[in-house]
């Protein structure tokens, strides 16, 4: 996959007749369903950045013994995956020591997760193996992962001091491949799915019992941040809250249509479908909203900046000097506004739609919808930075709290002991 990756749009799964090496598997025992405690949540450091990394990533400890693996977060895709040895027919170079399954770690083609998987894109289909369920994830940028389903341990540490040990189902992916733009995803060792749908890591610790079905991030324009699984973590009267609608592109994480302002000043252009996706490390617009925000940009520009070819993306500008951060540029750049109904608004401020390249350059982070057959708009990690970003599926709502993230988390601290200035 890219820097400038793009998972969400289109995630197919496919039922495929490739048998899996390790052969016949037993089913696993399924772990008992309970409320899960408001105190059961966990955190986890972030790592990576928008530029040059191109995403963020999570520690992951996986299997038995646990090992370290690195996973792109995102929450624009269910299913969570790591590249693996079963053996792998093509994988990407990856950190740590591809993944191992067992034959007792298949997850049968009659299992329920299975089903889960496949039910609405192809529900009139048969397995070919019935002793392993099959699976091929597509992404708009045309990289995809194929495997097979597996079930293994991860190892998580909860903010109320316990560690406990959760039986997953996620993919073992032994067939991928690059997207379009050429650029292995060599930072990571696979991709966490946090999504809404039932297959996703989060979903499935809801379903066990373990924590509530809400994600949060915070990710650092410094690089880093962290993640975070309940809805303990944060203090929700700060947050902007919008209700959680259901996307016509898909199942994403959607608040609704969104109006677009550039300096407070409406662009004219007809409200959009917005989705939330950290799986996209660049904002997309829909065409018209693209091309007025360009519009905008550019008849405010001073003079002392000259647009310029940049290989890092399409819209770069230099100036009299090199630019070493979007701290020196911001000045000449206005902020930009969504709306999102009557009274909730998310500001866009120029750190979170530039970047500075390591040729001294300027440059646009918001990209082309409709270059990427995109029929709707998508918030990327550039313009999540410094604000938390919460997915609560137990309320139906989205929400949103400006602030620094690049403070240093430890699971057991309170949040307000490293955010008290929040929205300061």
């Amino acid at each position: 996959m890219a820097p400038a990756r793009w998972t969400l749009a289109t995630c197919l799964v496919l039922l495929l007749l490739l048998p899996f090496a390790p052969g016949p598997a037993r089913a696993a025992t399924p772990t008992p369903a309970k409320s899960p405690s408001s105190s059961s949540s966990a955190v986890f450091q972030l790592q990576g950045d928008v530029y040059p990394t191109g995403h963020y990533y999570v520690t992951m400890n996986i299997g038995d013994p646990a090992k370290p693996y690195f996973l792109d977060v995102d929450t624009g895709s269910d299913l969570t995956w790591l590249q693996c040895d079963a053996p792998c027919q093509s994988c990407n170079k990856v950190p740590h020591q591809l993944y191992k399954p067992t034959k007792t770690k298949l997850v049968p083609c009659a299992a329920s997760a299975c089903a889960t998987l496949h039910g609405a894109q192809s529900p009139s289909k048969k397995c070919a193996v019935p002793q392993q369920c099959d699976y091929q994830i597509k992404y708009t940028d045309s990289a995809s992962s194929l495997g097979v389903l597996v079930a293994d341990n991860f190892m998580l540490n909860l903010r109320n001091s316990s560690s406990i040990r959760a039986s997953l189902t996620f993919g073992c992916g032994y067939d991928q491949q690059v997207g379009k733009n050429g650029v292995a995803q060599a930072a990571t060792d696979g991709l966490l799915g946090l999504g809404k749908g039932s297959i996703s890591l989060v979903s499935q610790l809801n379903q066990q019992g373990i924590t509530k079905n809400v994600i949060g991030h915070c990710l650092s324009t410094n690089g880093g941040g962290f993640l975070f699984f309940g809805d303990d973590v944060i203090p929700t009267s700060l947050a902007t809250w919008v209700p959680m609608v259901r996307s016509t592109s898909g199942n994403y994480y959607s608040p609704g249509s969104g109006t677009l302002y550039f300096d407070r000043l409406s662009l004219g252009v007809k409200s959009m479908e917005v989705v939330f996706d950290s799986g996209s490390t660049y904002t997309y617009f829909a065409a018209q909203p693209y091309q007025a925000t360009i519009s905008a940009l550019k008849a405010g520009l001073s003079k002392s900046l000259t647009q310029v070819s940049d290989p890092s993306l399409p819209l770069c500008w230099k100036g009299q000097k090199v630019f070493k951060s979007v701290s020196d540029v911001k000045k000449d750049f206005k902020s930009l506004f969504l709306s999102f109904g009557k009274n909730s608004f998310m500001a866009i401020p120029p750190e979170n739609y530039l970047i500075v390249t390591k040729y001294g350059n300027v440059c646009l982070g918001i990209l082309d919808g409709s270059a990427a057959k995109l029929n709707f708009s998508v918030i990327g990690d550039i313009t999540m930075q410094d604000q938390i970003i919460i997915y609560d599926n137990e309320r139906g709502q989205l929400g949103w709290i400006r602030g620094s993230c690049s403070r240093s988390t430890k699971p057991t601290m309170p949040f307000h002991d490293h955010f008290s200035d929040l929205n300061h």
